[in-house]
């Protein structure tokens, strides 16, 4: 499996990204892109892509997303989704529709060597939280920005708005140890949630009008598929799931029952619906 070199200081992440769990995001999808799909709409409703223009889109995976920006900006437009996972690339260059101007890299956006001023907007959903060194990521992606080059990302609120993870996390907390907490300032999937940190980073990147517009979203973790599917795609991807790592198979049948019986009051026909919490995250190169 190929590995990006990148920033010495994320290859942490490019080895967690580029090992099972990253494998798992892979092999999950199908599922995954139904369950974020609705968010990927509302950040391309606020990126406002136009046909002709040229787009990066950070920390892409499995490419939804570069293939949204890429029908939108079709037919004289490109864009390039960006990804240190090689699992996940495998499948976005598998799955993407022939015949759209699109191309996959995989590299570390903090230090890849993108042609200055040469793209009209940088988007991610869920791909710029992860940077050791934030400030110095979008400064290089901001390079790659022209002048009239704008911003648009979304990413998650606060871990207590996001029942949608915590709830099966806490589930899974009856039976192991609380995992170490995340620093404010250290990358992970809530890294972002504070509006001051985001908007000091993005004006120290260069950037200025940052603006942070709140959303919140039905996140059914069923996709369809009733409480046994809920529980399943809790113990295979996000916090929950890390948590029970390394532990015995009594724990995790155990932990197993606990986010049954958490998500149950939550189960309407087949979906069962907790509240995701994400920013919207605009701003401008100059």
């Amino acid at each position: 499996m190929e590995q990006p070199s990148g920033h010495e200081e994320n290859a942490d992440q490019i080895a967690y990204w580029n090992g099972p769990s990253g494998q798992r995001w892979a092999d999950r999808h199908k599922v995954q892109e139904t369950l974020l799909g609705p968010i990927a709409d509302v950040l391309i409703e606020h990126a406002k892509p136009e046909p002709g223009e040229r787009v990066i889109d950070v920390g892409c995976g499995s490419g939804a997303t570069t293939v949204a920006f890429a029908k939108a900006v079709a037919p004289s437009g490109f864009a390039l989704g960006l990804d240190v996972s090689d699992p996940m690339l495998s499948q976005a260059r598998a799955l993407a529709p022939k015949g759209l101007p699109l191309e996959f890299a995989l590299a570390d956006a903090t230090v890849h060597p993108f042609e200055p001023a040469s793209f009209d907007l940088l988007a991610s959903r869920f791909g710029v939280m992860f940077f050791a060194d934030p400030i110095a990521s979008f400064t290089n992606l901001r390079r790659a920005l022209k002048p009239s080059g704008r911003l648009a990302f979304a990413c998650w609120r606060e871990p207590k708005e996001n029942p949608w993870m915590m709830v099966p996390l806490m589930a899974v907390y009856k039976h192991v140890p609380k995992m170490p907490p995340v620093g404010p300032e250290e990358p992970g999937p809530f890294a972002f949630a504070s509006e001051e940190r985001v908007t000091r980073i993005l004006k120290g990147s260069g950037f200025v009008d940052v603006a942070m517009e709140p959303h919140n979203l039905a996140m059914d973790i069923a996709i369809g598929g009733g409480l046994d599917a809920a529980v399943d795609g809790s113990l295979q991807i996000g916090p929950a799931s890390r948590a029970l790592q390394g532990h015995p198979p009594e724990t995790y049948e155990a932990a197993k029952a606990s986010i049954r019986e958490m998500l149950a009051p939550y189960l309407k026909g087949q979906s069962v619906a907790l509240q995701g919490a994400i920013w919207i995250v605009t701003a401008n190169a100059a």
